[in-house]
């Protein structure tokens, strides 16, 4: 079992089936906040699908290619984060993230985002974190950002959100650059 302090408030946890009905609830809550960045949102209709979610993604971890974290403040589950896919021939991991809309604002993502580069380079010694974002997604290009990573350039129409493309941008960090 994955489980992470990152401080007295904050800590990661590897997502588990007890986890779907907050999880879900937590979609509910934010779902008009979480579409306009979101693909799966609308896909997400009932807790079913969010088990489904859960599933996959504890066989990802199984498998070694993924890790899939519930995002603990104050003792509730507030979002997800983890590595949508960890690049094993390649050392890398794709740090992806989202957060219930209530709880924006606090610094929740930064240091979550922080926390799973240490990971990534120290724990499982991989070479690069990445991190991509929708273009007009500031709140989530802000994070590798204040981080330090590198704006490694933009993927054009790489994501259908709904009725359009987005493009994103890809950010990134080398070991060797992170402990600097």
């Amino acid at each position: 079992m994955f489980v992470c302090k990152i401080d007295e408030n904050l800590s990661l946890k590897l997502i588990d089936q007890r986890d779907a009905e907050r999880i879900f609830d937590l979609t509910e809550n934010s779902r008009n906040y979480l579409r306009e960045w979101l693909p799966w949102v609308d896909a997400t209709v009932k807790v079913e699908d969010t088990r489904e979610f859960i599933q996959s993604s504890l066989k990802g971890f199984a498998d070694n290619k993924s890790l899939t974290t519930v995002i603990i403040y104050h003792g509730e589950i507030v979002g997800v984060a983890g590595f949508n896919s960890i690049d094993w021939s390649n050392k890398i991991a794709y740090i992806g993230y989202w957060l219930g809309a209530e709880y924006q604002g606090n610094g929740i993502m930064t240091r979550v985002a922080k926390t799973l580069t240490d990971y990534a380079f120290m724990e499982l010694k991989l070479n690069k974190v990445e991190i991509r974002a929708a273009i007009h997604n500031q709140k989530s290009r802000d994070i590798p950002k204040r981080l330090g990573f590198v704006e490694e350039g933009r993927i054009r129409s790489v994501e259908w959100l709904y009725d359009h493309y987005t493009d994103h941008v890809v950010y990134g960090t080398l070991a060797e650059e992170w402990f600097k």
